[in-house]
């Protein structure tokens, strides 16, 4: 990896970090603030406008201006965020902190994976993204040790001091960064930004997705996986604190353990994708998620928990570098920052009220039926990644002129 990536990689590791001390005990810091189950879900569901209205803004900027520049932007709107975690009195003040973080993402997320994709030999994307996102993954492990034992020890007031100077340092280093590297822009290329430019973007990227080729079949996997994920994620930690009896701190050592995990199959097996192929990796690392949630509903023992959440890990740790890869090799590199966006903005669309939802099920059918959703879309998703997620013949800029033309036809 060249000095810039590592440096790069550097501060996302850290911000990420920061995020992942607080991230997995937001429930519980809604419900110490006096809102309900119901309530979290609707928090949760409202701070997803954020990223609905900017990822696909977020990626044309980083397609435009730079990755690194589009990064700053984002990391600036995440540290407005701190501000209202650590001062809020009610849940709606966490309510606006969530809203500036998930604005934040919009920006930095599209760039972090577009960036790595052009550092990478596209004969190698798998193994790359795996050792990439295989290092990255050490913020899942040391973020909700720390969150657990701050919010325990010392309040969650303290977990967010210790994590907002943490972004903080991160935000530093990025600018820096982008101060001297303004001379970079995606693809090699200075362009300006610009309504036309975004019409432009959006018009090849409509193209792509309504030509039912591949990118269409990633779309709709996308969201199938993004709903199903979104109804009960945010219930995890108020599962494991109210029904199992854990505490903050032994949530945390389960989640670190999953991204462990994670880390380590990435690691080891991030080029398994270049060799198996992309599918293999995303059908097999999907059902070893879902037996993982399957034992996550049947356990009553922490050991259970661990099992199930290793379970976790090993999925992720196979699909997520094969998904990326895919994504990368079906998507023109003047085009990845809005790609990544678009799928983020038209999943979220699909996925808005889903915490809603799970909170709705929990109430009024039990607090294990949010988690039986995402077990039932991974089934059912599974033969049409088998079947539809094969890359076409044609580059992806050939399929891309061929779709424009029979737009146009």
């Amino acid at each position: 990896m060249s000095r810039t990536l590592i440096v790069f990689l550097f501060t996302m590791i850290l911000a990420n970090i920061s995020s992942r001390m607080f991230n997995p005990y937001l429930p519980l810091y809604l419900k110490s603030l006096g809102a309900s189950v119901s309530q979290v879900g609707l928090a949760f569901t409202v701070t997803m406008l954020a990223p609905l209205a900017f990822q696909i803004l977020g990626g044309w900027v980083s397609d435009t201006i730079g990755r690194l520049q589009a990064i700053v932007i984002g990391s600036l709107a995440a540290s407005v965020g701190y501000v209202f975690f650590i001062f809020a009195d009610g849940w709606g003040w966490v309510l606006a902190g969530m809203a500036f973080s998930s604005l934040a993402g919009s920006f930095v997320a599209p760039s972090f994976q577009a960036y790595v994709a052009e550092q990478a030999d596209p004969k190698r994307l798998g193994k790359v993204y795996g050792l990439t996102e295989g290092l990255f993954s050490v913020v899942g492990i040391i973020g909700p040790l720390l969150g657990g034992f701050f919010s325990e020890r010392f309040g969650f007031k303290w977990l967010f001091w210790v994590a907002g100077i943490t972004y903080a340092i991160a935000t530093i280093i990025r600018v820096v960064m982008a101060r001297n590297d303004r001379s970079v822009r995606a693809g090699g290329e200075r362009r300006k930004l610009s309504w036309s430019g975004l019409k432009v973007n959006m018009g090849e990227m409509i193209a792509l997705v309504t030509a039912g080729g591949i990118v269409t079949w990633m779309l709709v996997a996308d969201g199938v996986i993004d709903v199903s994920f979104s109804v009960s994620n945010q219930f995890q930690p108020i599962y494991l604190q109210d029904l199992a009896h854990f505490s903050n701190s032994q949530i945390g050592v389960l989640i670190s353990i999953s991204s462990a995990v994670t880390m380590a199959v990435m690691l080891l097996g991030g080029g398994l994708s270049d060799k198996l192929g992309e599918r293999v990796c995303i059908v097999g690392g999907g059902l070893l998620v879902a037996a993982g949630m399957v034992l996550f509903l049947l356990t009553r023992d922490y050991l259970g928990f661990v099992i199930s959440f290793g379970l976790f890990g090993m999925g992720g740790g196979l699909l997520g570098p094969a998904y990326d890869s895919l994504i990368s090799k079906a998507i023109p590199i003047r085009l990845r920052g809005t790609a990544f966006g678009l799928f983020s903005s038209s999943i979220g669309v699909i996925s808005l009220p889903a915490p809603w939802i799970g909170g709705i099920l929990w109430d009024q059918i039990g607090p294990r039926a949010p988690f039986m959703v995402p077990v039932i879309g991974i089934l059912l998703l599974s033969p049409v990644v088998w079947f539809k997620f094969v890359l076409p013949k044609q580059t992806p800029r050939e399929e891309l002129q061929a779709a424009a033309e029979g737009i146009d036809s």
